[in-house]
Parts: C-alpha cells; structure tokens; sequence
C-alpha cells in the first residue's frame, strides 16, 4: 500500500478515509459498510471539521444498514440509465428484445422525464400517485391495464437494478399495484363466413392491383394471413424475424382404420407377398417453426395452410426445383438462412397492417359488426384459438403453450367457449379441412394406398 500523503488521512485503519481531490479544497471520505467502499464529500475544507463529519457520515451510514436502509442512493435518471445498458445487453443476447424495445420507450417517454431527478430512496405512494394524473394529461386517456402492466414491469427493472447495485432496499421499496386502468377489449375473431371471403379474395384483389411492387405485397400477405390463422403465432417479429433454417418440415402415414375394397368383385384389395389386406392411409405433412417474441423463444406447429404458404413464398422468390414431391423439404436446409416473410428482392414489407386494413375495407371485412371494433392482424390469432377450441377441442394448458401465453389469459379471453378434451391435440384435422375447404386450398392430407 503506498504511504499516505498529506492529503489522505486513515482514521479507522481499513475502514474509514479521508482525502482531497486534485485542486478540491474540500475534504472528501471513504468509508466501508456491509464489505464494500462507499464515496461521499464531507462538505468541509477544514481538516479536523472534516474528521469529525466522516465519522458521522460512517455511523449514520451503519445505522441505516441496521434499519434495512440504503446507505447510498442515486438519481433516478441514473440509475435508468444502467437499467436500459442491462436490457441491451440481454437484447444483444437474442433475449427480451421484444420487452427491451417497449420498456425504452416507457423509460425515456414517461419514467425519466417525471421521476429523473429524484432519488431513488424518495419515490412513495404519494409521489406513485402524482405519477398516475401526470400521465393520463401526457397520454390525454386513463391508460389500459396492460398498459399499466408494461409500465409497472419497467419501473420495476429500475428497482430491480437499484437494489442490485445497493442505491435501495426491499424494505423502502414500492409495490406497484394494478388497482386502476380500462380492462384491454380482446380483439374481435373472425366468423367463419367472414374467414371464407378474406381466403377466396386475395387472388382477385392481387390481380387488380397495378404495380408489380403491390401485387408482390399482395402476395406475401395473403401468405402471412395463411400462417397466421393455421398456427396462431403473434403478428408482428415472431413471423417477420423468422427464417428459412428455424423450420422443420415432417411427414408420417396414418392408417385410417379401413382396408381397401378396389377388386371388381367388391373384394379387397390385397399385398400380394404377404396377401394381407391392403389398408387405406393417409400422409400428413407438417411443419415445425422456431419462433421468437414477447415471451421468448418456443416452437409452434404449422399445418396445411402454413406448407402452402411456404411453397408459394420459395416458388416466388427463389429459383427452386420442383421435381420432386416433397421439394420444399429439400429447399429447407440449415444453410438457407434469409428471412421467410420477404418480398423477392430480400426487402421487408412496411405498412403490412395498413395494406391488411385495406384488404378487409375493400372486402367490408375491416369492422366487427358485434363489438363495432376494427378487426386487426390479432384478430386471426383470436380466431386460431376460438376454432381450437371449439371445433378441435385441443386442451387449455396445451393451447397456452402452443400460443405462448397463459392458461389464465386464455381463460381471461374466451372463458364464454366450451372447452373440451381434444384426442389429438394442434394437429387441427378438423379445422384444417374447414379452412381449406373456405380457401380451396389443397391441403396437407394425402390418401394413399401401399
């Protein structure tokens, strides 16, 4: 250790210092509490004054760590700051990015600019309070409940970093509570009528419109209107981020249960080395896609109208042989890397919900005659789940899990459905064979006899 200077003075050895800064003529002290080196000025020039107020300033600070107390705080503003380098770096991990982007905007729109300079140890009920009325005169509503969820959730990362870097305590932390806010209307699904004139349109529609860049638009989203429906997946990066080499294409025969009766005498039909009666099956195909968003990481199962989809995007945008039955699956390799939802040239479509709006708006599709609401992208995730449930039966908890969401928010929304046990649950037969029959689509079940 190098000896001391005249301007360092040790008063408790290892435990309490005091010292001057460059041309500061104030003393400053350090001083250790619960293991670690805490910095603070005395306020002081003169050196025995200065002594005496750094033993104040380390038995104050050992009291308040008796008491639960912080021994230091920070300014809110602060301490954001080092609650948005955390999120960076979790969304540089491919984690939360969904979360990062929502929590910044709350943080520097509304968070920094009421609480940033107050420190952190001074935010209470009172000033919570203050906070609410601030905020509905920015927003000019009262906010919705899940608003008022990914505000608190922000708020909470700040306390959460404070306490980590020891600016605050659990015991003089605040519980934010969801006691006010309008309860979020779910987004009206579509009925089955209205599902069949958004899949038997799009071809036309597409036909009339005059640049080659809008009918590729045209294109694409009628594609994305498919995999949404067919899989229930969030509009928005969970489809847009995903990539050619983040899906699985899988095929299996299933034996229907009947033997073929193809002789003319009515007889059946028979394997001619083993003379067993040959029974009739049927191929399903299906594919596996690797999404990420809101809630992370998690793998969803597509069915018919995603592998036409599929096809239809790869003919377009890529030079791909077809010579093969199952070409798609040949096409779809671990080196295929570029993002599946993406016009010819690799661009990204903008505005995708404001072109689906028109869609609907041409076809007198865009508002819910029950609710007299707009129908939106998540109006077919609705719809996924509402037909799951009700023609396929598929079990709650394995609808949650395949949505990414939660049993009580599936029950939140569509508790008013009947909800029963389902034999095969996701695989969707029975909505498949709806949805295709709406579309004319050729689906994913193949009879075949070997």
């Amino acid at each position: 250790m190098p000896k001391p200077v005249d301007t360092t003075h040790t008063i408790i050895d290892n435990e309490l210092i005091i010292y001057k800064r460059g041309r500061s003529r104030l003393w400053q002290c350090r001083f250790k509490v619960d293991g670690a080196w805490q910095r603070k000025s005395t306020g002081e020039a003169d050196l025995d004054k200065a002594k005496k107020k750094a033993l104040e300033l380390l038995y104050d600070a050992q009291a308040l760590k008796r008491m639960g107390m912080p021994v230091l705080t920070r300014k809110f503003r602060d301490i954001a700051k080092l609650a948005i380098k955390r999120l960076e770096d979790e969304a540089k991990n491919d984690r939360g990015l969904r979360k990062y982007k929502d929590y910044l905007t709350v943080i520097n729109k509304y968070l920094i600019p009421f609480f940033g300079n107050y420190n952190a140890t001074s935010i209470d009920y009172k000033l919570l309070d203050e906070f609410d009325l601030w905020r509905i005169e920015q927003m000019g509503k009262e906010p919705s409940r899940s608003t008022l969820q990914t505000h608190n959730a922000a708020l909470n990362r700040i306390f959460d970093e404070a306490i980590t870097r020891k600016f605050l305590t659990e015991a003089v932390r605040p519980i934010l509570k969801l006691e006010k806010g309008n309860v979020s209307n779910r987004r009206p699904a579509f009925e089955q009528k209205e599902i069949q004139a958004i899949l038997a349109n799009f071809d036309a529609w597409t036909v009339k419109r005059k640049h080659q860049k809008s009918k590729e638009l045209a294109l694409l989203l009628k594609d994305y209107v498919y995999v949404l429906l067919d899989t229930g997946a969030r509009p928005g990066a969970e489809l847009m981020n995903l990539k050619w080499n983040q899906i699985e294409l899988t095929r299996e025969t299933i034996d229907k249960g009947e033997t073929v009766a193809a002789n003319e005498d009515g007889t059946q039909e028979v394997f001619e080395p083993t003379g067993e009666p040959i029974r009739e099956v049927r191929l399903l195909r299906e594919c596996w896609l690797t999404v990420s968003g809101k809630t992370g990481t998690r793998t969803i199962l597509g069915n018919g109208l995603t592998i036409a989809a599929l096809e239809r995007i790869a003919e377009r945008n890529y030079e791909v042989n077809k010579s093969g039955k199952f070409w798609l699956e040949d096409f779809v390799t671990p080196k295929q890397k570029d993002y599946v939802f993406r016009l010819k040239d690799g661009s990204e479509p903008t505005s995708f919900q404001k072109l689906f709006e028109k869609y609907l708006e041409d076809h007198n599709l865009l508002v819910d005659t029950k609710t007299g609401d707009k129908h939106v992208f998540y109006s077919l995730r609705h719809t996924y789940a509402t037909l799951r449930l009700t023609l396929e039966g598929t079990a709650i908890h394995t609808l949650a899990k395949h949505m990414g969401t939660s049993v009580q928010m599936i029950e939140k929304h569509y508790s008013h459905l009947q909800v029963k046990e389902a034999k095969e649950q996701l695989r969707g037969e029975k909505v498949g064979e709806l949805l295709r029959s709406l579309g004319n689509v050729d689906g994913a079940y193949k009879a075949k006899k070997g």
